[in-house]
C-alpha cells in the first residue's frame, strides 16, 4: 500500500477553490483577507492535517524559528535530563520548542548539532560544551544577535553567557565533611576526560580540602572512570592499596553508582561516601547516601531566563553564574574512620 502523502499548501488551496498565495495570508497574518475566507481556509487546514513549514517560512522570511536548540552530552544522564525539562518548563509561555539533540561529549558531532540548529535559524542556541570543542565559529552568529548560552562547563573561543555549578565549593565541603569524620585518607574517583572542566573543579576542591586540613595529596588516591563500571573496577583498586582509603568522594553521580556497586558486591560497610551530585533513590540505599547535591533545575531556570533576556534585548557584557550546591547528610559521609580502620 502506497504511504499517504501529506498534504500542502495547494491542496488546501485547490479545498477552498482559493491560491495558495491567500492560504500563505491567512495562515501568516501578513494580508489582507476577508473573514469568511479565513474560515473557510482554517476549516480546510483542520480537514486536510496541514502542518506549515515553519522552518521553510522562516528561512525565507529571514527570521528566526520558534525553537530552541539544545546540546547535551548525554541524554541518559539524568542531570541534564533534569536541567532540559527546566529549559522547555520555563520557554513554554513564550512558545518556543526545545529541541535537543547529543553530542555523547565529542566535538565533532558537536560542531555537527549546532550547524544544524543554526541551518534551521534557531531563536536561541544552548550547549554543553564538550571537552577540546573550539566555539568561535559561533562569533558571527552571537555579533547577530543570537543567543548562545553554555550549561555546565565554560565554552573556548567565544565570550558569551554560561551557567555552571559551585563545583569546586560543593566539592571542597565534601571532602571536609569526610575530613570532620576523622577520615585522612580519602580517595577521589572522576570521569574522564581528565581535562573534563566539571572534574578539574572538582578535584581541585578535593585538594584544597584536603590542604586546609594538613593532609598531603596523594595521587595514589585518585582514580578515574568513564562509566559504572569503570568507577566499579576504580574502587576495587583503590580498596585494594597497602593503605587504602577509610572514605571514598564521587567525582559524578555515574561515579557514586560504581562506588555503591562495588562497596556492595565486596560487602564493604566499613567505607564512608560522598557523592558530587544527588543518585536516584539515594535515601534507599544502605547507608544512604551522603551527597553534594546540585540544583539542575534552578540550573535550567537561569539558562533560559539569561536567554530570553538577550533574546529580549539584553545587550550586557556575557557573564557566568554560578547556581549554588548543597550537603545533604543521609549516612554514607558519617561513617568514621576508626570503623574503617578496625575492619
Amino acid at each position: 500500500m502506497a504511504a499517504k502523502r501529506r498534504p500542502t499548501l495547494a491542496d488546501v488551496a485547490r479545498e477552498v477553490g482559493v491560491s495558495a498565495k491567500t492560504v500563505s495570508r491567512v495562515l501568516n497574518e501578513d494580508g489582507p483577507v476577508s473573514a469568511e475566507t479565513r474560515e473557510q481556509v482554517l476549516a480546510a487546514v483542520a480537514k486536510l492535517g496541514f502542518q506549515p513549514n515553519l522552518m521553510a517560512r522562516n528561512i525565507r522570511v529571514g527570521g528566526p524559528d520558534t525553537t530552541i536548540g539544545l546540546v547535551i552530552p548525554d541524554l541518559a544522564n539524568p542531570f541534564f535530563g533534569a536541567v532540559a525539562r527546566s529549559i522547555e518548563d520555563t520557554v513554554r509561555d513564550r512558545g518556543l520548542t526545545l529541541l535537543m539533540g547529543s553530542s555523547a561529549d565529542d566535538p565533532d558531532r558537536e560542531r555537527s548539532l549546532t550547524d544544524k540548529f543554526l541551518a534551521r535559524r534557531v531563536s536561541i542556541l544552548m550547549v554543553v560544551p564538550s571537552v577540546g570543542a573550539d566555539h568561535s565559529h559561533l562569533k558571527p552568529h552571537r555579533a547577530a544577535g543570537l543567543p548562545v548560552v553554555f550549561i555546565d562547563r565554560p565554552g573556548a573561543g567565544l565570550a558569551t553567557d554560561s551557567v555552571v555549578s559551585s563545583n569546586r565549593d560543593g566539592s571542597h565541603e565534601g571532602v571536609a565533611h569526610l575530613i570532620a569524620h576523622g577520615h585522612r585518607r580519602i580517595g577521589f574517583i572522576g570521569d574522564l576526560p581528565t581535562k573534563l572542566y566539571t572534574r578539574r573543579e572538582r578535584l581541585a576542591g578535593y585538594r584544597s580540602a584536603l590542604g586546609d586540613a594538613d593532609i598531603p595529596y596523594d595521587r595514589s588516591l585518585v582514580a578515574s572512570a568513564h562509566d559504572q563500571r569503570g568507577a566499579e573496577a576504580a574502587t576495587s583498586k583503590l580498596l585494594g592499596l597497602a593503605d587504602p582509603p577509610t572514605a571514598l568522594f564521587a567525582g559524578n553521580n555515574i561515579m557514586a553508582l560504581g562506588i555503591v556497586a562495588e562497596l556492595a558486591r565486596s560487602k564493604r560497610k566499613d567505607v564512608a561516601v560522598v557523592a558530587f551530585d544527588d543518585v536516584s533513590l539515594a535515601e534507599a540505599l544502605e547507608p544512604a547516601l551522603t551527597v553534594v547535591a546540585q540544583d539542575p533545575e534552578e540550573i535550567g531556570r537561569t539558562v533560559a531566563a539569561t536567554a530570553l533576556a538577550r533574546l529580549d534585548g539584553d545587550r550586557s557584557r556575557a557573564r557566568t553564574v554560578t547556581v549554588p550546591t548543597r550537603l545533604i547528610v543521609r549516612g554514607s559521609g558519617e561513617q568514621p574512620a576508626s570503623g574503617a580502620r578496625e575492619a
